[in-house]
């Protein structure tokens, strides 16, 4: 029988199974897509490494480091920075990542070079390995010079890959790679300059790795040295990529979750219809038993059709993923198919479609026979017991679902909250349309218009799951497009003169006077020169860092104990800054008790208070301060800002190097100044803030294109449930559109009645959509970016328009059959 029943249905019930394909196949492509990458992190953990374990250290080794290092003999070794390069042929100036490299690293996984010969030949012949995108942007090739520091260097090939880089690592410093016995040549390493030590070990297999790294971890840590195993490093590297997942997961639910409302309202429009014909079987003698399986084994082969068929499609989707997320990967990922996610898309398929489908089914169960002469809209709906039990396992299982996937039972709270909220939010607007419609309903509209807005409350209508559906969709994506806005105005430069948008570092003492000349000398302001001063924690609270650090139980940030905190002195507080505790001192008499002002983050971590007393090791000198205010700094301004700032009057006299900001009014002169200052101080690094500006868009938009595409099947699926809707109430279109006809309605007239009526679906959902992405992208813009909010146009410009012609497509198809066709013809071929 519910065989017999589904071949009639058929066209339906895979309409129903449409609508949950897509969430199936978004799950199943992303757990194989997780799965797979876990699997490749530890397969390749070593040659994301190059090594077995690295000893690297933020300041040339202490003694005590050296005899360490030296005693574990290490195979490779590098120094690296960041510094300005020229390139001779067209005097473009760039700002990389020099690595000075020594020893044949990577031992495993290889240097990617053209030609390929490159990646060992360079260290012979004294040449450069250089960015194979920085090499195309300068139109310069294997064979040219490339000038570092001082010295001039042949580049021997382009560089394509190396262990441990990745696309976005290097669009923001391209590497450059030469032999570390020319590093001094280059004279870039001088007073204040930012460097890395990096010590690289190939470990005999019986090694112990974790248990090494408890031996000699701490005692590395004690000389401001680290150790990173490659296990350690693929955990960390897992880990971050989990968070990835969780996103994509969810994203992929929602998807499930659109689909299986989109199953629940259409069993609940097609149950009602089959009202008469239960109730007709329970006369002839049919079981409350018999009539309610007969519809649950047609909603339960759906499921598992619908979950084979989605996790298929996952298979063959999750091929999309190393393409998607590969500026993001360090590693090419090799995919495998594993048989555990697609029986749990099976499962998903199967369960997620009864349980969705209970509700109206729980209608079979209890329908009259004497129903077979009456139903109405409110017969057979079940006792309130049952329903509510329904509905608590339904959340039950979304809570259970969401936790498996976040691993965190708040965030899983939250999550299912936030969903409820706003699909009810969604629903509470649509049914609030449909009231509003009906009390202040326009009787003076013309004939079509009203009718139109009549079949938004008629009955079997499908207002309020289209609205949720697409409102949804359009929710989520247009909430991507706000929040990028958001960001990118955070990190937006001005061109004005007040704005600095270049910075020139490492600007030693000597050079300072020429460097401000050479700018005045251009009509260039000198908006700041910031003077910098390298120091560390010796004492915090009269506890010597060297004894916090042993302390197994500290609650303190361990970067605070190994951090070289790079300082200023001045007598205002900047732009960015506001004190939240104490007062600020601007400046101090000589001998006077040195006062300073520290960021509310190491405050934090620190437990830090005013009051509390601080002695930093200043280039070998010790300096007792005390705190004299805490305040809050806005990092993300792409300005100098700093953890510690000192009063006038106390540091003037230390060892330092300065900052300099100006403002360039475009970027040919930009261009010509970074050029004459690095054929001039080769020592100097130049930030050009535009340039910094362009790879934060660009990498928001990868991330953007990854959240469009998850977003993708919000969309898609929503609009299979609109499809699905749309269809399954077309016999009852159809009979009103008939009778229309009857009455001597004209085809025009129909089809104008229901353009109307999708137009206004469509537009209620949409609209709803992007203002509920309003409401929640202006929180985040205050509490969480605390920016001010400038929404994008391409929702309202793009989105409501699109979805609004979307809907009008589908429902017009609808009525093809009757605007073709007699009454009589449609009635004989439909009944």
């Amino acid at each position: 029988m519910a065989w017999r029943d589904a071949k009639a249905s058929r066209v339906r019930l895979l309409l129903f199974m449409a609508s949950i394909i897509l969430g199936i196949a978004a799950v199943v492509s992303i757990q194989l897509f997780s799965t797979n990458l876990k699997d490749n992190i530890q397969r390749q953990s070593k040659a994301l490494m190059g090594a077995d374990y690295i000893i690297d250290s933020r300041q040339e080794p202490t003694l005590r480091a050296q005899a360490i290092i030296d005693s574990l003999k290490p195979d490779a070794q590098e120094v690296n920075f960041v510094s300005m390069i020229a390139f001779p042929k067209n005097g473009g100036t760039k700002l990389v990542k020099v690595r000075g490299l020594q020893g044949d690293f990577p031992f495993y996984g290889t240097i990617d070079t053209e030609p390929s010969s490159a990646s060992v030949a360079y260290q012979d012949l004294g040449g450069a390995l250089v960015d194979a995108t920085l090499m195309l942007q300068f139109n310069v090739k294997a064979g040219d010079s490339i000038k570092v520091g001082e010295l001039t260097l042949p580049i021997a090939g382009a560089l394509k890959a190396i262990p441990g880089s990745t696309a976005i690592s290097t669009s923001v410093a391209p590497t450059v790679i030469i032999p570390n016995r020319l590093i001094e040549g280059t004279e870039l390493l001088q007073f204040g300059s930012r460097k890395e030590y990096q010590f690289f070990y190939k470990a005999t297999d019986s090694l112990n790795l974790s248990r090494f790294a408890d031996k000699i971890g701490p005692l590395l840590d004690a000389e401001n040295a680290d150790l990173d195993t490659h296990t350690s490093t693929s955990q960390r590297l897992g880990r971050r990529y989990d968070n990835v997942g969780k996103f994509l997961n969810l994203a992929a639910f929602i998807a499930l979750l659109l689909g299986c409302i989109g199953i629940a309202s259409s069993v609940h429009i097609y149950i009602k219809e089959k009202l008469q014909s239960i109730a007709v079987l329970k006369c002839m003698g049919a079981s409350r038993k018999q009539s309610f399986l007969i519809f649950l084994l047609q909603i339960a082969g759906i499921g598992i059709v619908g979950g084979l068929l989605g996790s298929l499609i996952g298979v063959a989707l999750q091929e999309l993923f190393p393409y998607i997320l590969q500026e993001f990967l360090p590693f090419t990922v090799e995919i495998s198919i594993s048989i555990q996610p697609i029986l749990i898309g099976i499962f998903l398929g199967l369960f997620m479609s009864v349980l969705f489908a209970l509700l109206p089914l729980l209608r079979t169960w209890y329908v009259s026979p004497l129903e077979v002469l009456r139903v109405d809209e409110e017969a057979s709906q079940g006792p309130n017991k049952v329903r509510f039990f329904v509905l608590g396992l339904i959340l039950l299982f979304l809570f259970l679902f969401s936790f498996w996937l976040l691993k965190d039972a708040l965030y899983a709270l939250s999550f299912v909250g936030g969903t409820l909220v706003t699909f009810a939010t969604l629903a509470f607007i649509a049914t609030g349309f449909m009231k509003l419609i009906k009390r202040y309903f326009p009787k003076r509209f013309g004939y079509t218009t009203r009718q139109s807005l009549l079949n938004l409350f008629r009955p079997n209508n499908q207002t309020v799951v289209l609205v949720v559906a697409i409102g949804l969709g359009t929710f989520l994506i247009s909430t991507l497009y706000f929040t990028k806005d958001i960001l990118l105005a955070k990190t937006e430069i001005g061109q004005t003169a007040e704005n600095a948008n270049l910075i020139i570092l490492d600007v030693q003492t000597d050079q300072r006077d020429a460097i401000e000349k050479r700018l005045t000398d251009g009509n260039l302001p000198v908006l700041s020169s910031i003077p910098i001063v390298t120091m560390r924690v010796h004492k915090i609270k009269d506890r010597l860092v060297n004894d916090i650090r042993q302390d197994s139980v500290r609650e303190m940030g361990g970067w605070i104990l190994r951090h070289e905190f790079r300082t200023t002195y001045r007598d205002t507080l900047a732009d960015s800054e506001e004190v939240l505790e104490g007062e600020w001192t601007p400046e101090l008499p000589k001998g006077a008790p040195v006062v300073i002002s520290i960021s509310d983050n190491i405050a934090r971590d620190a437990k830090l208070a005013v009051g509390d007393a601080l002695v930093f090791n200043v280039q070998g000198v010790l300096l007792e301060t005390t705190i004299g205010s805490i305040r809050s700094v806005d990092w993300t301004q792409l300005q100098p800002n700093f953890t510690i700032v000192f009063p006038k009057g106390v540091l003037e006299q230390a060892p330092q190097f300065r900052v300099i900001t100006t403002a360039v009014p475009d970027e040919v002169g930009s261009a010509n100044l970074q050029r004459d200052l690095v054929a001039q101080f080769p020592n100097v690094s130049v930030l050009d803030l535009r340039q910094v500006f362009t790879i934060v868009e660009d990498i928001l938009d990868k991330v953007s294109w990854i959240i469009n595409f998850m977003a993708f099947f919000s969309i898609l699926t929503g609009i299979i449930v609109l499809i699905g809707s749309v269809r399954t109430s077309k016999y009852q279109r159809i009979k009103e559109s008939v009778l229309l006809r009857t009455l001597g309605a004209k085809n025009t007239q129909i089809l104008k009645i229901s353009a109307l009526e999708y137009v206004f679906l469509g537009l209620l959902g949409s609209l709803v959509g992007i203002l509920l992405a309003l409401v929640s992208s202006l929180c985040l813009a205050l509490f969480v970016f605390k920016e001010p909010f400038l929404p994008s146009s391409i929702p309202f410009l793009v989105f409501l328009p699109g979805i609004t012609l979307l809907v009008l497509a589908i429902g017009l198809s609808n009525i093809q059959t009757v605007l073709r066709s007699s009454p009589l013809e449609v009635l004989r071929r439909e009944g």
